[in-house]
């Protein structure tokens, strides 16, 4: 126990030390801890323990719900050709570049470079929706329609995973039954349940969240699947719950941020080697730039056909160039599942983890839209129809600090 608690003590320290220089840097949080991650991973050779799995296992879970939540269905609505149509876009055009070039040109197995595309197509939903968090674009419309793109995206990502590789049996079928069941009636079985207790100190909102999330994600897993998957889908179906219960929305965020998803980013970036990194730098290299360059071919048109601001058209592809939960996810199915060799695996999780890392770096210190949230000027544009994004008004600062 006492080692334990040593341990505990260490990461949990990288994790304040990556808060303070994220204040100090001024970059967004998730992407510090990934960095410290690395640094402690190499220096310190830290390895994970089976309850560190666990909180960073929770963490993803309830920071992709929370992103799920975050999902204005008014907003997903009223601009749906931009959200499906860039959400499409951002995930077949890496999908097909990464395939086809660890296929024709790596030399890669028809297998492995299937999940070289699955996991180089993601969006990292736990990054771009702690970017929008941190940043305060989560309350405007530029953010709504990032995250709700987000979605399309790893929905697509996941979709093709299963298709192609995964296991038919009834199992599956008893998750895709009960998700469907699930996602029809948590709606009115949660407002009824929030009603019926209201917000007390022992928290019965939260606990009956976590207990709906952790047991689809015990099915999901059963079933072959990912629990990240019925927590988005959870979230977003529960998102009109939370954006018209904005504490306990708040509440859930300071556990997720305080204490889970700090292992998780920690973790991912812990298990970077970088000798593995030097020994194949230049294959992880063309793959981290064959995503952004799919991701801009795919992304950057449609988000100015739509009116987009060259910086918020910049700054949306750069965001949904990111990967982490799904591309790591993805990558570990194919090794586990002896798609794809050891190296290979370490080449596409280090090309994931980068791709953490050097959009958001882009994004924030170049195209960052600047300006803080306005919640009654978003409302306004949503409900009267406003066909494109207007950057100027949806980040004017309501205060200056």
């Amino acid at each position: 126990m006492e080692v334990t608690w040593q341990v505990a003590a260490i990461w949990i320290g990288m994790a304040l030390v990556a808060t303070l220089l994220s204040v100090r840097l001024g970059m967004s949080v998730a992407l510090v801890e990934i960095c410290v991650g690395i640094a402690g991973g190499n220096l310190l050779e830290l390895h994970s323990t089976v309850w560190i799995d666990f909180l960073a296992a929770v963490g993803s879970v309830l920071l992709t719900f929370l992103a799920g939540a975050e999902i204005d269905l008014v907003v997903l609505r009223v601009r749906w050709k931009e959200t499906i149509s860039i959400g499409l876009a951002s995930f077949l055009a890496p999908f097909l570049g990464a395939m086809a070039y660890a296929h024709w040109v790596a030399g890669w197995s028809l297998a492995a470079s299937e999940i070289a595309g699955i996991a180089l197509s993601t969006t990292s939903v736990a990054v771009v929706y702690a970017v929008m968090l941190e940043r305060g674009y989560n309350a405007t419309a530029l953010g709504k329609v990032i995250l709700a793109a987000c979605f399309v995206t790893d929905l697509g990502t996941v979709l093709a995973l299963g298709l192609i590789f995964a296991r038919y049996d009834w199992w599956l079928l008893a998750f895709v039954l009960v998700m469907g069941v699930a996602l029809w009636t948590l709606p009115p079985a949660t407002a009824w349940f929030f009603a019926m207790v209201g917000p007390r100190i022992s928290e019965p909102e939260t606990k009956y969240i976590l207990v709906i999330l952790f047991a689809l994600g015990a099915l999901a897993t059963t079933a072959q699947s990912e629990a990240v998957l019925p927590a988005y889908l959870v979230g977003m179906v529960l998102a009109p719950q939370f954006l018209a219960n904005r504490t306990l929305a708040q509440r859930m965020r300071v556990i997720a941020f305080s204490l889970l998803t700090p292992f998780y980013f920690l973790k991912a970036g812990s298990l970077v080697g970088l000798r593995a990194v030097l020994a194949s730098a230049g294959l992880i290299g063309i793959f981290l730039v064959v995503k952004m360059a799919a991701k801009f071919v795919g992304v950057w048109p449609l988000a100015h056909a739509f009116r987009f601001g060259r910086r918020e058209a910049t700054y949306t592809t750069l965001l949904m160039s990111t990967g982490l939960t799904f591309g790591t996810i993805s990558a570990l199915y194919g090794l586990s599942h002896e798609l794809i060799t050891q190296d290979q695996y370490a080449v596409l999780v280090t090309a994931v983890i980068l791709s953490a890392i050097v959009p958001t770096l882009i994004a924030e210190r170049w195209f960052d839209p600047g300006g803080a949230p306005q919640e009654e000027a978003l409302d306004r544009r949503a409900t009267e129809r406003v066909p494109a994004v207007e950057p100027d008004k949806a980040h004017r600062p309501v205060h200056q600090s």
